[in-house]
């Protein structure tokens, strides 16, 4: 899977924001820390969501269930706004 053409990802700071650019059903933007964001970054490129959860586990640490949980979550919302091709 990876991020969709038309979705634009702006980090300022602790902050991240995902921001439909393009043809999308979607309208809006998606706000989130810096987790989000290096989920976000690892989207540009197609990637598995194990691979993520894997990638976050080297950089971050944090327990293996609650990057699971968050790369979960992170998908879920994506997914729901149209924002990965699978």
């Amino acid at each position: 899977m990876k991020l969709k053409k038309g979705f634009i990802m702006h980090g300022s700071g602790r902050e991240v924001m995902l921001v439909a650019a393009g043809a999308s059903d979607f309208n809006g933007l998606v706000k989130g820390n810096k987790t989000f964001g290096a989920i976000l970054a690892l989207l540009k490129n197609d990637i598995s969501e194990a691979e993520i959860v894997s990638a976050l586990h080297e950089k971050y640490n944090a327990p293996s269930g609650v990057i699971e949980q968050d790369v979960s979550h992170a998908l879920s919302e994506l997914r729901r706004i149209g924002a990965l091709e699978e």
